[in-house]
């Protein structure tokens, strides 16, 4: 299981360090994509298996839906990781995710996030707003 966040700096070459503790459970070969809200995810393979078995059963026939799988697909690249724990990251999804100098890696339970500093440092913001809103909504939904 993936848990924690991570500051890590991202190279001239677009590779940033992937925390030790997330190696282990990544493996060798592992699925980056675009991820929601600005971000990156990072899926070892079984849960990307997982993803997209659930993606192949969405009905072709809805719009939402094939949009959804498309953003999911397109994005997607397989990477591994260099002798220094690094991986590199696309040009396409560092511009999706706004990455420059600076990365927020974290843990979410089966994926990692790659965010940009300022991404996630706005995203927090927001979000410090609006949690006990949130936790309502889940509550609603059985957590």
């Amino acid at each position: 299981m993936f848990i924690g966040e991570y500051n890590h700096s991202i190279d001239v070459k677009g590779r940033v360090s992937v925390p030790a503790k997330f190696r282990e459970t990544l493996g060798s070969s592992f699925i980056i994509t675009k991820g929601l809200d600005n971000c990156l995810f990072i899926y070892p393979q079984n849960e990307w298996i997982i993803l997209e078995r659930k993606l192949k059963q969405l009905p072709m026939t809805n719009k939402d839906a094939r949009a959804f799988v498309r953003f999911f697909f397109a994005g997607a690249s397989e990477c591994d990781l260099d002798n220094q724990g690094r991986i590199r990251i696309p040009n396409n999804l560092r511009e999706h995710a706004h990455l420059k100098k600076e990365a927020v890696i974290i843990g979410v339970a089966t994926r990692i996030e790659v965010w940009s500093y300022d991404e996630w440092r706005g995203y927090n913001e927001n979000a410090n707003l609006s949690y006990d809103e949130i936790a309502s909504r889940m509550e609603e939904m059985g957590i």
